[in-house]
C-alpha cells in the first residue's frame, strides 16, 4: 500500500482556502481532508455542505470527509451530493454502524470508521470486512495543532492485525500531530494515509511541506516493507 498525504483544511487560512489547496496539490497531495464538527460530539464547529461544494470546484483531488458529529446519518446524503468522495464516521456515536457504512457505500462513496484514542479496536470486529479504510485518531478530536499521542502506533498495529484477520487490505489513515517527527512511527506500524494539518498549512510553504512528508513517509514505508517476513505481501 502506497503512502498517501491528506492535508487538512482545519489548519488552513479559510479566507484563502483555494490558495492553500492549490499549493498542496502542487506538492503532490493525494486527498483533501475535511473535518466536520457539530459542537456536540466535539467542542468545536467547522464546515457544512456548502463549503464542501465550494472545495469541489477548486480542486481535482478527492475530498476526504471526517464527520465528528452526533448524528452522521442525517448529514451523509448532503455531503455526498456536495462532492465528498470518502466519508468516515465515529463508532462512538453509532449503535447501528453496519447500516451507516452501507448508506455511505450506497451513495457511491468510500466508507471509513474513525476511532478516538480511548476507543478499543475490538469494536470494529463485526464490520472489519466491510470497511474501505479505518481512521485512527492520534489526538483527541476537536482541534488542530495538538500533540501526537505516542501510543498511537500500537493502536495502528492492532487495527492492521484486525483488518488482516478479516482478509481486508483496507488502508489505515492517521489523524493528529502528524509531522516529520511522527510520520515514520505510524507508517512503520502499518498506516498508509497521513492527515496533516498544522505541519502543512502553518509551514509557510505548503507545497514543500507536502513533498517533505511524502519523502519521509516513503522512506518509512520502505523500512516497513523490508522488515516484513518473507512471503508476506508488501
Amino acid at each position: 500500500m502506497s503512502v498517501r498525504i491528506a492535508p487538512s483544511i482545519l489548519a488552513a487560512n479559510f479566507a484563502a482556502l483555494g490558495i492553500d489547496i492549490a499549493a498542496a496539490e502542487r506538492g503532490g497531495a493525494d486527498l483533501i481532508h475535511v473535518d466536520v464538527m457539530d459542537g456536540h460530539f466535539v467542542p468545536n464547529l467547522t464546515v457544512g455542505p456548502p463549503i464542501v461544494q465550494a472545495l469541489r470546484r477548486v480542486t481535482r483531488l478527492p475530498l476526504d470527509l471526517h464527520l465528528m458529529v452526533m448524528d452522521p446519518d442525517r448529514f451523509i446524503p448532503a455531503f455526498a451530493e456536495a462532492g465528498a468522495a470518502l466519508i468516515s464516521v465515529h463508532v462512538e456515536v453509532l449503535p447501528h454502524l453496519h447500516r451507516t457504512i452501507a448508506l455511505i457505500k450506497s451513495l457511491g462513496l468510500k466508507a471509513g470508521v474513525a476511532l478516538n484514542p480511548s476507543t478499543v479496536v475490538g469494536c470494529l470486529e463485526e464490520v472489519a470486512a466491510d470497511l474501505d479504510y479505518v481512521l485512527v485518531m492520534s489526538v483527541d478530536p476537536g482541534f488542530g495543532g495538538q500533540t501526537y499521542i505516542a501510543r498511537s502506533a500500537s493502536k495502528v498495529r492492532a487495527v492492521r492485525d484486525l483488518l488482516d484477520r478479516a482478509g481486508n487490505p483496507a488502508p489505515i489513515e492517521v489523524d493528529g500531530g502528524i509531522d516529520l517527527g511522527t510520520i515514520g512511527d505510524v507508517i512503520e506500524a502499518g498506516a498508509d494515509w497521513m492527515v496533516a494539518g498544522s505541519s502543512v498549512c502553518h509551514s509557510g510553504d505548503p507545497e514543500a511541506a507536502v513533498r517533505a512528508l511524502r519523502s519521509a513517509g516513503s522512506a518509512a514505508a520502505a523500512r516497513r516493507a523490508g522488515a516484513r517476513p518473507q512471503g508476506r505481501d508488501a
